[in-house]
């Protein structure tokens, strides 16, 4: 369960990598970035997704954790 951690991450770079390629070809006459900004997009709200979700889970396990 370790990767859990990496992975949102990952989907955090991912996003700025995208976000970085489609603010530089904004301006191209051919290609419109669409697809790199939708995908950059996806990434971040699956980064916060998975930040929010993982500090649920620590709480959840503080709260129902036995006390000695």
């Amino acid at each position: 369960m370790n990767y859990l951690k990496i992975t949102k991450y990952i989907y955090l770079i991912i996003a700025i990598f995208l976000g970085i390629v489609a603010i530089s070809t904004w301006n191209d006459g051919t290609d419109k970035p669409w697809l790199q900004a939708i995908l950059a997009l996806g990434a971040l709200i699956t980064f916060l997704f998975r930040n929010n979700f993982d500090k649920k889970f620590k709480n959840y396990e503080n709260k129902n954790q036995p006390k000695p």
